[in-house]
């Protein structure tokens, strides 16, 4: 759990309201990337500049997802996807 926002339901405080229980990623937990550059700018952006990390991420949460549903027949639609949850 990186990252997830605790909210009391009674009165809609946040209950984890600082960084003490952060979990902050090692390099262990981080995954290679592989990075591919374009040679065709984009005409509509300055520069010809093409975001790289954002197009990538879209569909990262819901395939995580699909690949818990299949793996385990629940599905669960609140990210992040914890063991609570699946139980």
């Amino acid at each position: 759990m990186a990252e997830e926002t605790l909210v009391d339901p009674r009165n809609g405080r946040i209950m984890n309201p600082s960084l003490a229980e952060y979990h902050v990623p090692a390099h262990a937990d981080i995954p290679p990337i592989d990075m591919s550059f374009l040679d065709d700018p984009d005409p509509k952006m300055p520069l010809g500049i093409l975001g790289g990390g954002e197009v990538s991420m879209t569909g990262v949460g819901a395939a995580v997802a699909n690949a818990v549903h299949h793996a385990t027949g629940k599905r669960v639609r609140d990210l992040p996807i914890t063991l609570d949850k699946l139980l």
